[in-house]
Order: structure tokens, then sequence, then C-alpha cells
């Protein structure tokens, strides 16, 4: 099963933001992703997060390490849908801050 993708608008940003060059990896690999985005240990591809400073459970994580990017996203079982959350460099923690506060804002 494919999951549906959705981005919040803030993430549309962020991809738009990105360097050419950065943004076809990114969304390749968002793609593979959302072929199977559960966590490892049930057969996918997430990462989940936990407490980064900012509670983050129920989130995942990809990391394009190559360049720096890290890319947040929920899961809506009921929905099938794959939401993405914040694309942006790692740069200590703020992704994950960032990701935190739209989660926030956005009651996810």
């Amino acid at each position: 099963m494919i999951w549906e993708l959705e981005y919040l608008p803030e993430a549309l940003d962020d991809l738009a933001s990105l360097d050419n060059s950065v943004r076809k990896p990114v969304i390749k690999g968002i793609q593979k992703v959302q072929k199977n985005p559960v966590s490892r240990e049930n057969g996918g591809y997430g990462t989940p997060l936990g407490n980064k400073g900012t509670n983050l459970t129920g989130l995942f994580k990809i990391k394009f390490l190559k360049y720096g990017i890290r890319v947040v996203y929920k899961l809506e079982f009921e929905g099938g849908i794959m939401k993405i959350i914040i694309i942006s460099a790692r740069a200590d923690n703020k992704v994950y801050d960032e990701a935190g506060s739209r989660r926030m804002r956005h009651h996810l």
C-alpha cells in the first residue's frame, strides 16, 4: 500500500527553498518511504522520534545524511496519510523544535 502524501503549507515552502540538486533526492527519498512509512520494527522505513528536547512521540524522521537534511512526518493510520511536517537542515535540534511548534500549531 502506498500511503497518500500530504504536506503542511510550511513544509511545501521548505521543499521549494531547497536547492534543486538537493530537492530531487529528497523528493525521491520521501516517495520511497511513502511506500512503507511505518517504523523499521514493523518492517517499514520510518525512524520513530521520541523526546528531542521537544516531545515528538508519534512522529517519524527520514535522514538524508549526505545533505544534512531531516524530514519529519506523522502517520494518520485511519486515512493512510503520511503528513510531512518539516524539511530542514538538522542544525542542532532546530529542525525538531520547529517540528514540535508546527505540530502544535496544526493540532497534529
